[in-house]
């Protein structure tokens, strides 16, 4: 993400010291120029203390519970399974970011940070795996009966590895804006499909209704949770793709200052919103934590 992942070391960023002058810690508002508007900074630590207190536990959460599944595991859980871990390796990583950004500013730290953020950049893909797989659910289910096979699952998310690794190492190495049009064009192509997705999803469910007085329990239970992530969708997604293409129109000071770090603090916002979601429609908790066992057993269902 371009607004935290430049390294200070690059001509664009900005200390106040003088040139050839020994450096200090750098400004918690990143650049300089930023002082004039610092409150973007302040809405992306708020949104890294977020993530690392609520983020963590619940992607942590989420693994273990898809992991003890022993039966009835949902087709979308080896896709919501990679994704917990790409999320909870982000959040984990806000302690040594925060540290180097306000404190070290070691150009060798802002490698780990690059990668760390070029994997979350590609983090939509998954996303994309989750709606595609309730796509065919609802809208092909034909067709779905016949690649309900969880091999085939395992090698599309090794695929979805093999390009989000492959994006984060480039990233690390060559640097933030070598991978400016790939990030545009998966957050452009990711938003397009989970959108079209879940669409259909939710007119197929209101068609399956059409004369009736009422939809069935389980069909309601399914719009509801279809239109929840569509409207998480749409709003952790449609900034970046709406203020992409007008990049080169906004001033230093608004786009680095502003526009690009609260945009890209809201899309950091689904490492904490996405396995709350997930925790919240869990059929079942069963484990011990602290020393007390827990259940719960949730009212909602599974496509």
């Amino acid at each position: 993400m371009f607004n935290t992942t430049l390294n200070p070391a690059t001509n664009l960023y900005m200390n106040s010291t003088a040139a050839g002058g020994p450096r200090g810690p750098p400004p918690w508002y990143q650049f300089a120029v930023c002082a004039v508007a610092p409150y973007g900074f302040i809405f992306y630590f708020g949104v890294k203390v977020f993530n690392l207190a609520v983020g963590t536990p619940s992607n942590i959460l989420v693994i273990w519970q898809i992991a003890s599944k022993k039966s009835d595991a949902s087709t979308s859980d080896i896709f919501i399974f990679n994704l917990a871990i790409l999320d909870a390796y982000f959040c984990l990583m806000t302690p040594i970011e925060m540290v180097n950004r306000l404190l070290l500013d070691d150009s060798r730290i802002w490698y780990s940070q690059r990668f760390a953020y070029g994997i979350k950049d590609v983090a939509p893909l998954f996303l994309v795996c989750i709606c595609l797989d309730r796509y065919m659910a609802v809208v092909h289910p034909v067709l779905f009966a016949g690649v309900r096979d969880n091999k085939i699952r395992i090698g599309i998310s090794v695929v979805v590895w093999g390009l989000i690794l492959a994006y984060g190492l480039i990233k690390c190495i060559l640097g933030v804006m070598s991978v400016n049009e790939i990030f545009s064009g998966v957050i452009l192509f990711s938003f397009a499909v989970m959108v079209f997705c879940n669409i259909s999803v939710i007119w197929v469910l209101r068609r399956s209704v059409a004369g009736k007085e009422e939809m069935h329990p389980v069909k309601k239970k399914a719009f509801k949770m279809v239109l929840i992530i569509l409207a998480i969708i749409v709003t952790n997604y449609l900034p970046p793709v709406a203020l992409m293409p007008f990049v080169s129109y906004y001033s230093f000071v608004a786009f680095r200052c502003q526009i690009s770090i609260s945009v890209f603090s809201i899309m950091d916002l689904s490492c904490s919103i996405e396995p709350l979601l997930y925790i919240t429609k869990m059929e079942r908790v069963d484990g011990r934590c602290c020393g007390q066992s827990f259940s719960k057993k949730s009212k909602d269902v599974k496509v």
